[in-house]
Protein backbone atom coordinates (compact mmCIF):
# COMPACT_ATOMS: atom_id res chain seq x y z
CA UNK A 1 0.00 0.00 0.00
CA UNK A 2 1.81 3.45 -0.80
CA UNK A 3 0.76 6.41 1.09
CA UNK A 4 1.05 9.67 -0.53
CA UNK A 5 1.89 12.58 1.80
CA UNK A 6 0.43 16.10 1.69
CA UNK A 7 -1.68 15.12 -2.08
CA UNK A 8 -3.81 18.23 -3.71
CA UNK A 9 -6.95 17.12 -4.28
CA UNK A 10 -9.31 19.40 -5.65
CA UNK A 11 -8.65 23.16 -3.64
CA UNK A 12 -7.41 20.89 -0.88
CA UNK A 13 -4.34 19.53 0.83
CA UNK A 14 -5.19 16.12 2.45
CA UNK A 15 -2.50 14.50 4.81
CA UNK A 16 -1.97 11.21 3.65
CA UNK A 17 -3.67 9.37 0.60
CA UNK A 18 -3.80 5.79 -0.68
CA UNK A 19 -4.59 6.07 -4.36
CA UNK A 20 -5.92 2.43 -4.74
CA UNK A 21 -8.45 2.48 -2.01
CA UNK A 22 -9.47 5.86 -2.65
CA UNK A 23 -8.46 6.74 0.95
CA UNK A 24 -7.50 9.46 2.90
CA UNK A 25 -6.33 9.67 6.40
CA UNK A 26 -6.28 13.01 7.99
CA UNK A 27 -4.85 13.61 11.50
CA UNK A 28 -6.62 16.62 13.13
CA UNK A 29 -4.05 18.96 15.66
CA UNK A 30 -5.03 22.79 17.37
CA UNK A 31 -5.08 23.92 13.70
CA UNK A 32 -8.36 22.31 13.55
CA UNK A 33 -9.42 23.67 16.86
CA UNK A 34 -12.84 26.27 15.74
CA UNK A 35 -12.74 25.19 12.01
CA UNK A 36 -15.56 22.20 12.39
CA UNK A 37 -17.43 23.84 9.50
CA UNK A 38 -14.62 24.53 7.12
CA UNK A 39 -13.57 20.76 7.74
CA UNK A 40 -17.11 19.66 7.14
CA UNK A 41 -17.08 21.63 3.78
CA UNK A 42 -13.66 19.99 3.42
CA UNK A 43 -14.96 16.30 4.01
CA UNK A 44 -17.97 16.56 1.81
CA UNK A 45 -16.26 17.39 -1.09
CA UNK A 46 -13.60 14.59 -0.34
CA UNK A 47 -16.36 11.95 -0.16
CA UNK A 48 -18.40 13.72 -3.41
CA UNK A 49 -15.33 12.09 -5.25
CA UNK A 50 -16.41 8.36 -3.49
CA UNK A 51 -13.33 8.98 -1.45
CA UNK A 52 -13.46 7.98 2.09
CA UNK A 53 -11.41 9.77 5.00
CA UNK A 54 -10.12 8.52 8.55
CA UNK A 55 -9.34 10.89 10.27
CA UNK A 56 -7.95 10.72 14.27
CA UNK A 57 -6.02 13.45 16.27
CA UNK A 58 -2.12 14.02 16.55
CA UNK A 59 -2.12 13.45 19.68
CA UNK A 60 -2.94 9.63 19.36
CA UNK A 61 -0.71 9.58 16.82
CA UNK A 62 2.11 10.91 19.21
CA UNK A 63 1.05 9.00 22.19
CA UNK A 64 -1.34 6.09 21.46
CA UNK A 65 0.34 4.89 17.80
CA UNK A 66 -0.41 1.36 18.22
CA UNK A 67 -4.17 1.77 18.78
CA UNK A 68 -4.86 4.65 15.81
CA UNK A 69 -2.86 1.41 13.37
CA UNK A 70 -5.28 -0.62 15.07
CA UNK A 71 -7.79 1.24 14.13
CA UNK A 72 -7.01 2.10 10.64
CA UNK A 73 -6.64 -1.53 10.25
CA UNK A 74 -10.21 -2.38 11.08
CA UNK A 75 -11.74 0.55 8.94
CA UNK A 76 -9.85 -0.89 6.14
CA UNK A 77 -11.34 -3.94 6.62
CA UNK A 78 -14.93 -2.60 6.93
CA UNK A 79 -14.66 -0.51 4.15
CA UNK A 80 -12.80 -2.74 1.70
CA UNK A 81 -13.75 -6.16 2.64
CA UNK A 82 -9.90 -7.13 3.41
CA UNK A 83 -6.67 -7.30 5.61
CA UNK A 84 -4.29 -4.86 3.70
CA UNK A 85 -1.76 -6.86 1.99
CA UNK A 86 1.51 -5.03 2.87
CA UNK A 87 3.00 -3.21 5.92
CA UNK A 88 1.93 0.00 6.39
CA UNK A 89 5.30 1.84 6.75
Amino acid sequence: MIFDRQRIIGNYIVDFYVKTLGLIIEIDGSSHDEKQIYDGIRQEYLESLSLLVFRFTDFDVKNNLWIVMKELEDFIITHYGTTPSSKIE
